[in-house]
């Protein structure tokens, strides 16, 4: 069976992309592949195998279009709350949280 081992996203700043996933998720550097044209850098959490890709293209100069489609990237905390105030504090810009009755 397949098995999810990272999920993509296009940045247009590194360093400010590095930065945010460390300060928001505790992610690290796992590997950091340059190529002519682009880089790929592999993000991860010490507690998980699955990553995050970030792919900078060297020639864009323009924020990517992200559409106007939902998606996100799921995280596990112990307090959803607490962690919300975190990125606020943080100046992380977190959207508002949604409570899903079932």
């Amino acid at each position: 069976m397949a098995k999810p081992v990272h999920a993509m996203i296009r940045v247009l700043d590194e360093a400010r992309s590095l930065h945010f996933y460390a300060r928001a998720f505790g992610l690290e550097v796992a590997d950091h592949l340059k190529f002519p044209d682009f880089a790929l850098i592999y993000l991860r959490h010490p507690s998980s195998p699955f990553e995050v890709e970030l792919t900078v293209n060297f020639d864009r100069k323009e924020p990517y279009d992200l559409g106007d489609g939902y998606g996100h990237i799921a995280v596990v905390v112990d307090d959803l709350d607490a962690e919300h105030a975190r990125f606020e504090r943080d100046k992380l810009s977190p959207g508002p949280l949604r409570r899903f009755q079932a």
